[in-house]
């Protein structure tokens, strides 16, 4: 009876470590029982009855690299090129790629190459150098899209080398080539226009400046002519103003002085003296003399003056009925 017990306990411990199953990290295992899908084992510890169910299918979650071998496409402007590249896949669903497809990976490497044929079809040569990221955007989508199937998603795709005919690489560069020349006479054309450009606008500043000074430098000038101008008649009023106060001043002394006694007989020689000296200054002066007829008598001279001087007194004394009374009040004195 013990060995008994002892024998279906070593049968029981036996299929338990038959069945026993550890599961990594980052993989799924895919049971099949008696031939049918069963269920997923999941990482950890698992137990699968033996001989009746069995782990048919080993995936790694992790995401993945695979080299695309090297392909032969032709571009829109039917130039032919080599290119290979590099894709980035990971599983999503295990069950899908255990039954979705019998290789996966070989699968995916074929769909890429077809996928990036048509695409490189799609656009010229000198697009596929310029919008590389643009291509490898839309192999990654129509990977997607037909890989949906089969449990795999394409994460990036990269093209690595794109290879040409040597004759349209030269091509090419002569074509780089001139462009850059073209450039560079561009900008030496559009630095001598900048130069010639900025030169024109300093001297025209120039000129401007020139003319601004010059403006300014006439209204100074003519406004300190009008300074100048103000200021002589200024003195030449003052001037004039002077000068009346001082004739002013000297007829009235005058007036004070013959009022005086004996100033009618001072005023008489003063006469006789200016009358001669008047003679004496056209003798020196003049070529043509006009001369009195009494020239040769001085007194007679004298008398003339004096009987002027009475005439412009009667005048005067005429023109002020005051005077007159007070003159002919003294004459019988």
């Amino acid at each position: 009876m013990i060995w008994v017990i002892l024998a279906m306990i070593g049968g029981v411990a036996v299929l338990v470590i038959r069945g026993t199953r550890i599961v990594p990290h980052q993989q799924i295992w895919v049971v099949q029982r008696l031939g049918r899908f069963k269920r997923r084992l999941e990482p950890g510890l698992n137990w699968i009855i033996p001989t009746i169910d069995q782990v048919a299918y080993r995936h790694s979650l992790k995401e993945e690299s695979i080299e695309v071998p090297e392909q032969t496409a032709i571009t829109q402007d039917n130039v032919s090129v080599t290119l290979d590249g590099i894709i980035y896949v990971k599983i999503v669903d295990p069950v899908a790629a255990s039954y979705g497809v019998k290789d996966p990976l070989h699968a995916l490497t074929q769909l890429v190459q077809t996928t990036m044929r048509s695409e490189i079809g799609k656009i010229p040569l000198d697009k596929t150098f310029e919008e590389r990221e643009m291509l490898n955007a839309q192999i990654v989508e129509a990977i997607n899209e037909a890989s949906l199937s089969w449990g795999i998603r394409c994460l990036r795709y990269e093209i690595k080398d794109i290879k040409m005919p040597e004759d349209i690489r030269k091509a090419m560069e002569l074509q780089m080539t001139a462009e850059r020349q073209k450039r560079a006479r561009i900008l030496e054309s559009e630095g001598v226009r900048q130069a010639e450009i900025n030169q024109s606008e300093g001297h025209r500043q120039a000129q401007i400046n020139m003319a601004e000074g010059l403006r300014e430098k006439i209204v100074l000038e003519s406004e300190a002519a009008q300074v100048d101008r103000i200021n002589r008649a200024k003195g030449e009023a003052e001037a004039i103003e002077t000068l009346a106060k001082a004739t002013a001043q000297s007829l009235e002394e005058i007036s004070v002085a013959l009022s005086k006694t004996g100033g009618e007989k001072a005023a008489s020689l003063q006469v006789a003296e200016k009358y001669i000296e008047a003679f004496r200054h056209l003798a020196k002066e003049g070529n043509t003399i006009v001369l009195p007829s009494n020239l040769q008598h001085p007194g007679a001279m004298i008398a003339e003056a004096m009987a002027v001087y009475d005439q412009v007194k009667k005048k005067q004394m005429a023109a002020l009925p005051g005077h007159m009374k007070t003159g002919s009040q003294k004459d019988p004195a």
